[in-house]
């Protein structure tokens, strides 16, 4: 698992690859992971949105951006952690991915318009079983 605190917010990932939803014939290779974000500090949050890097064996880089994640801006009170799990294909049997996303602080009053700041993202690898055999 890659952990890595931001601003009192733990992102913990935890790739696996997914040999049914790949094709190698294809050259299309399917990764799942789990991200558990908890909130280690004293301040309501919030989750706007999310900026990924994810770049190929081959140096190849694609950037995604956008509202929230899976669908939901989740709300994370202090101890609280939230958890959820997408996915990524490369046409390569490895990559690496790492990123942001951008919270704010809730008020007082519940709503969002506190400060707004970035907490890191791990970089975390995605290796198929097979390249995870390959010497260095």
């Amino acid at each position: 698992m890659y952990s890595l605190t931001t601003n009192k917010i733990k992102v913990s990932v935890m790739p696996y690859y997914m040999e049914g939803q790949s094709i190698t014939s294809e050259e299309q290779f399917t990764w799942a992971y789990r991200i558990l974000i908890e909130n280690l500090g004293e301040k309501i949050v919030q989750l706007i949105s999310r900026h990924w890097v994810i770049t190929d064996a081959n140096g190849l880089t694609k950037e995604v951006k956008g509202p929230g994640v899976v669908g939901e801006q989740p709300v994370l009170i202090p101890g609280q952690i939230y958890e959820y799990t997408s996915g990524v294909s490369l046409t390569t049997q490895s990559g690496l991915m790492a990123g942001t996303y951008q919270m704010v602080e809730i008020g007082d009053d519940g709503e969002p318009g506190g400060k707004i700041f970035n907490i890191d993202i791990p970089a975390f690898s995605l290796d198929t079983p097979e390249q995870l055999k390959k010497p260095n």
